[in-house]
């Protein structure tokens, strides 16, 4: 199995021009609107009753009133340091699925920036010896915060490169006191059609069953890598990010970066995964990057990586096993196969 070293040279880009709304191959978005057809959800229009974007557009153009976020104190992690070309913070906030939001890549900035993430509870428990509730501010106080660039990779085959702040995952497992006989660690999305429009319209939501829901096996879960952010470029999330809290993953694809968590939960069985219950045949449960296994519809063997332009006229760059991560975390994998476990 392919070994990725932790560390990456920085590549060198031309200067983009195209516009951010143009980010996604078109190859890619229709393909993945082809899922939506065929389980009954057609394109989304602006006519449809209940759908958002339209009418914020018209209100704000691409401008809605932003969400305050705040500075954050944390320690930089020398260890997790990519160095790579940070991609722009304007570019990290506007580019973002969050069908809670809205298909399109820039509805989530538009239609999120009014959700409530203060007062907030984030619950730990299942096999666990102590559980916990976690308000607002005990997300940033419980656990030492530090900050992680990481290469994020999506499964749309373009990437980013982000400085997280936030804490690992494992230390707040260690919190719980896990049972020996956890094996998986189950996370769930905030489930409020109120603020949530994707989730009381079908169409907009992109048919997927809410709330969303993802999970981990505990070992990957006790990864060094593995990574829960309460921040990013050193402000509190925004609500389209993940705000208040998200898991960060970065040795498998986006989707498994679960956003905005309330509930976390150790269980003795695999949970389901929300991509994974809309189109099995297309989104495994472990989503590791892995440029020698397509996804049925497009090749992963190569990506594009968004930096301070637009994306469709930029080179490619080769896509690495686990993103570049195959140091920490290829042992867990030695005895599966990744084509079968996608």
């Amino acid at each position: 199995m392919a070994r990725g070293k932790f560390v990456q040279g920085i590549h060198k880009r031309p200067s983009w021009q195209l516009a951010d709304s143009e980010v996604t191959p078109q190859a890619v978005f229709a393909a993945r609107r082809r899922i939506l057809k065929s389980i009954g959800v057609g394109s989304i229009a602006a006519s449809i009753p209940g759908y958002v974007q339209a009418g914020l557009f018209d209100l704000f153009g691409d401008n809605p009133p932003p969400f305050a976020t705040r500075p954050l104190q944390s320690q930089p992690n020398a260890q997790f340091q990519a160095s790579d070309e940070r991609t722009p913070y304007d570019k990290v906030i506007r580019h973002n699925n969050f069908y809670e939001f809205g298909t399109g890549k820039q509805d989530p900035y538009v239609n999120a920036q009014q959700l409530k993430v203060n007062p907030w509870q984030l619950q730990i428990d299942g096999m666990v010896d102590k559980p916990l509730t976690l308000d607002y501010d005990a997300l940033f106080a419980k656990i030492s915060l530090e900050q992680r660039t990481y290469r994020f990779r999506c499964v749309e085959a373009w990437s980013m490169v982000i400085p997280w702040v936030g804490f690992p995952l494992a230390s707040l497992l260690k919190l719980v006191g896990v049972q020996p006989s956890a094996k998986y660690v189950a996370f769930e999305t905030l489930f409020d059609p109120e603020q949530m429009p994707g989730q009381r319209n079908r169409l907009m939501g992109g048919g997927i069953h809410y709330p969303y829901v993802e999970g981990l096996r505990l070992d990957e879960a006790m990864n060094e890598l593995a990574f829960l952010a309460v921040g990013l470029y050193d402000q509190t999330l925004s609500p389209q990010s993940g705000a208040p809290i998200r898991l960060v993953v970065p040795w498998k694809y986006g989707f498994k970066s679960i956003k905005s968590i309330i509930k976390i939960r150790l269980l003795d069985k695999q949970p389901p995964t929300s991509w994974n219950q809309l189109a099995p045949q297309e989104y495994g449960f472990f989503a590791n990057v892995n440029p020698q296994v397509d996804h049925p519809r497009w090749s992963q063997a190569s990506e594009r990586r968004i930096a301070s332009g637009g994306l469709l006229s930029a080179a490619r760059i080769d896509t690495q096993m686990f993103n570049g991560y195959g140091e920490q975390v290829a042992d867990l994998y030695r005895d599966v196969d990744l084509r079968k476990f996608y």
